[in-house]
């Protein structure tokens, strides 16, 4: 038996990675697919749209609408358009797997309301290399420790629109657990001028657009003498689309909670 998986926010880069990934996986079928309120590919095939051939099935601007022919949502779309999303799936009881990025604190504070109501899946990134960069990075620091100088380098294509990359955002998470620090308290997102002598306990993080950069992420441990470097390029999408509906497909045989890919992985 396969799980049905609807995608929201099918028209974009990662939305057309899913429907390939969710067509290619023998576990999966894809069963629904929703665009922003006015888009012109309300209506289309999402099959041609995606590349896979004619499925009959139609690119939808309402998920309530199409909320009864799917197990699982995926939804790399918008903070505003996810919370809406979620709302709809929790009414529904149907798990939800999201991969947007850019939430506000208060955002992220109504999405995880509703780990009480159902499954939902939060991750920051859905490779599975950078999932096991996470755990090295939870390693590294805690045996490198205070000593060596730490900082997050991201780089990504022209498009994304929120700075830094949630991924980015993560690592230093990650990072500053480890190291039994703040990361509010501690991360430095930009350096000009007269800034005197780094800090000690500065997380500091670069970011770069540019291109069609899928996505570089790279940690450096610094000291005296050696530098460690935890590093992951992505190449495509695909990588990121693939490891979602592996999420999807383990997360509809959960109950209600809160889970991350390292749930998934078995990582945590």
């Amino acid at each position: 038996m396969t799980t049905k998986i609807a995608i929201a926010g099918a028209a974009g880069r990662m939305g057309k990675a899913l429907i390939t990934a969710t067509h290619a996986n023998a576990e999966s079928t894809l069963s629904a697919a929703t665009v922003r309120p006015g888009s012109s590919l309300v209506g289309v095939d999402i099959g041609e749209f995606g590349g896979i051939g004619k499925n009959q099935i139609i690119m939808s601007d309402n998920l309530a609408k199409v909320i009864s022919q799917l197990d699982v949502l995926i939804d790399f779309s918008s903070p505003a358009a996810t919370l809406q999303n979620v709302k709809i799936c929790a009414a529904h009881k149907k798990p939800i797997v999201v991969g947007t990025t850019g939430f506000s604190d208060a955002e992220k504070k109504e999405l995880l309301s509703y780990q009480s109501q159902i499954p939902l899946l939060l991750s920051a990134n859905f490779s599975t290399g950078v999932n096991l960069c996470f755990k090295l990075l939870d390693i590294a620091a805690r045996v490198l420790g205070d000593e060596y100088d730490v900082e997050v380098y991201e780089a990504h294509h022209r498009h994304k629109v929120d700075s830094p990359s949630g991924t980015a955002v993560r690592m230093g998470e990650v990072l500053a657990n480890a190291l039994d620090r703040d990361l509010k308290q501690v991360a430095v997102y930009g350096r000009e001028g007269q800034i005197g002598a780094r800090p000690r306990d500065t997380i500091g993080f670069a970011t770069v657009r540019g291109g069609d950069v899928v996505g570089d992420h790279t940690v450096m441990f610094m000291a005296d003498g050696e530098r460690v470097e935890i590093t992951h390029k992505a190449s495509s999408r695909l990588a990121f689309a693939n490891g979602a509906v592996r999420a999807a497909i383990w997360l509809q045989k959960q109950k209600p909670g809160l889970f991350d890919m390292q749930d998934v992985l078995g990582l945590n």
